[in-house]
């Protein structure tokens, strides 16, 4: 597989989203690499982007068709979680201060295969924890399981989804880096068990063994912080040979921004009514 510095275009747009959306609905993360997804794939560009939001549950497509999920998201919004429906693949995912989301978002033809989207991100998670064994390969009993899932002795600290917009392709990882892997599982455990209750699902929910999620920082004995990961991760780019470029939107990125926003909110809202 070739590594960022040779397959993608150069320099990468930076854009660190750490701070600022914390507080805000992640509905603007998903359409802001929408966004970035279609630009790359029009105007074959690359981006780097952080970002990260507070007590929000992230549903997959698939589970907000079990059969209560609306008592499932009763309870997530009765402890103060925010809960929206992504647009990209997976299942349900726990974000909160601890979790650094990193995007990278480049052009890619039909021939770019979804494995090699990957290892783009493994190669940059490496990088950046050069000291520590980190394993591919899907976590029986984590959240949102899947091939790529990140672990460490078995346990998972991240998790990788990808998506696709005409020539544009977002890989997106969430980078559990502190707090407690236990305590985020154990809602999205809480979520299945109140949406599924006695009901036969279509598809093979993940069963939730809490103890095999953990954060950086439970595996490692360290105290990185959020900061301290995304500085790590702009290190790391620079020794793959990513040139990083700090950059400001523009009138018309701003106008696709919203309109992605609007799309965005309405496959949440029309999920959820089906």
């Amino acid at each position: 597989m070739n590594s960022p510095v040779t397959s993608l275009p150069q320099p990468w747009r930076l854009i660190d989203n750490s701070k600022d959306y914390i507080d805000q609905s992640a509905f603007k993360s998903f359409a802001f690499d929408d966004m970035l997804c279609t630009l790359s794939g029009k105007k074959n560009v690359s981006s780097l982007r952080f970002w990260v939001h507070n007590q929000t549950v992230v549903l997959g497509t698939q589970d907000t068709r079990l059969a209560h999920i609306q008592d499932a998201i009763a309870f997530l919004e009765k402890q103060n979680n925010r809960v929206i429906v992504r647009n990209s693949g997976g299942l349900a995912v726990y974000l909160d201060e601890g979790v650094l989301n990193i995007s990278l978002i480049f052009p890619g033809k039909a021939d770019f295969s979804i494995d090699d989207g990957y290892e783009q991100m493994v190669t940059l998670i490496r990088t950046m924890f050069p000291g520590l064994l980190i394993e591919t390969g899907e976590i029986i009993g984590s959240y949102c399981p899947g091939s790529y899932d990140l672990s460490i002795n078995g346990r998972k600290f991240a998790g990788i989804s990808q998506r696709r917009i005409r020539g544009g392709i977002a890989v997106q990882i969430y980078l559990c880096v502190s707090g407690s892997g236990p305590t985020r599982a154990g809602y999205i455990k809480k979520m299945y068990d109140l949406a599924v209750a006695d009901s036969t699902p279509n598809f093979d929910y993940p069963h939730i063994q809490p103890e095999v999620m953990a954060s950086i920082n439970e595996l490692t004995g360290c105290q990185y912080t959020v900061h301290d990961v995304v500085e790590l991760a702009k290190k790391a780019s620079h020794e793959l040979g990513m040139n990083l470029e700090d950059t400001q939107l523009s009138p018309e990125e701003e106008l696709l921004f919203e309109s992605q926003l609007e799309r965005v909110i309405d496959r949440h809202n029309r999920c959820l009514r089906s």
